[in-house]
């Protein structure tokens, strides 16, 4: 059986999409429709999105990049057959 996959957001996250531009807020979006049409695991194939896991006081959460500045961090839990990604933040990465 196939899982479904439900992308939620954080008051926090919802609040800082609504504050960047409109191109992230775009492909925040475009990702969140992948998530919910094809699957977290298929999505994460993605080479463009660099899905990688976080470690330290984040571990547990994974991050992908939305552009060459902008992250969003997520985390992942099982509710019997619906698998319910939590997008915790948006934020600026910095190098």
């Amino acid at each position: 059986m196939q899982k479904t996959y439900r992308v939620e957001f954080s008051k926090f996250a919802e609040k800082q999409i609504e504050r960047l531009r409109e191109s992230i807020g775009v492909a925040v979006t475009i990702w969140k429709k992948a998530v919910e049409f094809k699957g977290l695991p298929e999505v994460r194939k993605s080479k463009s999105y660099h899905d990688e896991p976080l470690k330290g006081s984040r571990h547990g959460q994974r991050s992908i990049r939305l552009n060459r500045a902008y992250r969003l961090i997520y985390e992942e839990s099982e509710q019997n057959e619906i698998v319910v990604v939590g997008v915790k933040e948006v934020n600026k990465h910095e190098y």
